[in-house]
């Protein structure tokens, strides 16, 4: 008997379209199609044994969990294999074990009522013992050598994706600190204690601007001093109007003159959560994002767009509204959210 609200093979769809995205852009065909084919197969396989075992008893939320989670991991460890040296005959054998690994670790922690968070920090570490083990028998059967061994285990693409997001956090955090420093050094002090500069002259500045020209202006400020495409994608979060303004503040001399440098800091502050993050998106932004949506559509026209689609997309927008998130992947959350954005 179907469980109500998932639909494994939808689900296995959308998992495996995203993760076309997120495959390192040095993968050859060969390699791209590996990780998104067995994406999309455990994916299925996992969906429908869970879909067709009515023992299990799992209701729609404990389906997509750990289907979501076999996806996930089945896309790391693939991206692993490919880097790891191994030859391409050897890859199945060892993600059938991971996964089977983790639908057995999922199933029981479920039935026994296992927190979520417990669950994960279980299936990572069978993961990673599952993987370990099947590279141990490689070596000890001659299939590889202890070189590759050590290469292969020493892959760990999903700590790779959490140093990127940590480094672009970093980046961000560095301009805002250099553009107060910028400023520090150029601004005038008396008895130590900073000062607010007078205003520059009209054919530069607006004479007494108002808060959120400032705020435009204090982004301009950290603009100037970064690469061409992080400027780029910054811009993207802003109006058309505001974007026209921030590029011509990029153009004055002398900028940090005519700001504030602890108000500054205050509005990059409060404009921080809108700038763009290589990370992948939380249940908690995407939240945020549908709120402002929420804020300003009514929900009929909302719930109009997803009259025809699958149930447990409904399912995530109505949990939204009511300020709960509806488990499914933050990746496709995330397309249904910029689906909404371009559609009201």
């Amino acid at each position: 008997m179907a469980i109500e609200g998932f639909d494994y093979k939808e689900f296995a769809q959308l998992m495996s379209s995203q993760a076309g995205e997120l495959i390192p852009k040095e993968f050859n065909d060969m390699q791209k199609n590996y990780v998104v084919k067995t994406l999309s197969n455990f994916t299925l396989l996992a969906g429908e044994a869970i879909a067709n075992d009515e023992s299990l008893g799992f209701n729609a939320d404990q389906a997509i969990f750990v289907t979501q989670i076999i996806a996930e991991w089945a896309f790391h460890k693939s991206i692993d294999l490919v880097h790891s040296g191994i030859m391409p005959e050897h890859w199945d054998g060892i993600m059938q074990k991971i996964a089977f690994t983790i639908f057995e670790v999922a199933k029981q922690a479920i039935k026994k009522n296992v927190p979520q968070d417990q669950i994960l920090q279980l299936i990572e570490h069978h993961v990673n013992k599952s993987f370990k083990d099947a590279i141990d028998n490689l070596e000890k059967r001659g299939v590889i050598t202890a070189e590759i061994s050590q290469k292969a285990m020493s892959q760990s693409n999903i700590d790779d994706m959490a140093a990127q997001a940590a480094q672009a956090e970093a980046e961000q955090k560095a301009a805002m600190e250099a553009a107060a420093a910028q400023q520090q050094q150029t601004a005038p002090s008396s008895g130590g204690e900073s000062q607010a500069l007078p205003a520059a002259a009209p054919s530069s500045l607006p004479a007494g601007p108002l808060d959120k020209s400032l705020k435009l202006m204090s982004v301009a400020l950290v603009l100037k001093i970064l690469p061409e495409d992080r400027v780029e994608a910054i811009l993207e979060k802003f109006a058309p109007q505001d974007v026209e303004t921030i590029r011509n503040y990029m153009k004055v001399e002398n900028l940090e003159a005519g700001l504030d440098m602890n108000y500054t800091l205050k509005c990059l502050e409060s404009i921080k959560e809108f700038l763009p993050r290589r990370k992948s998106p939380s249940q908690e932004s995407i939240l945020r994002q549908l709120n402002r949506i929420f804020d300003k559509h009514p929900m009929e026209d909302i719930e109009k767009l997803f009259k025809s689609e699958r149930p447990f997309l409904k399912r995530f927008i109505s949990k939204a509204y009511e300020g709960d998130y509806y488990p499914i992947p933050v990746k496709v959350a995330q397309i249904v959210v910029q689906y909404v954005k371009d559609s009201v």
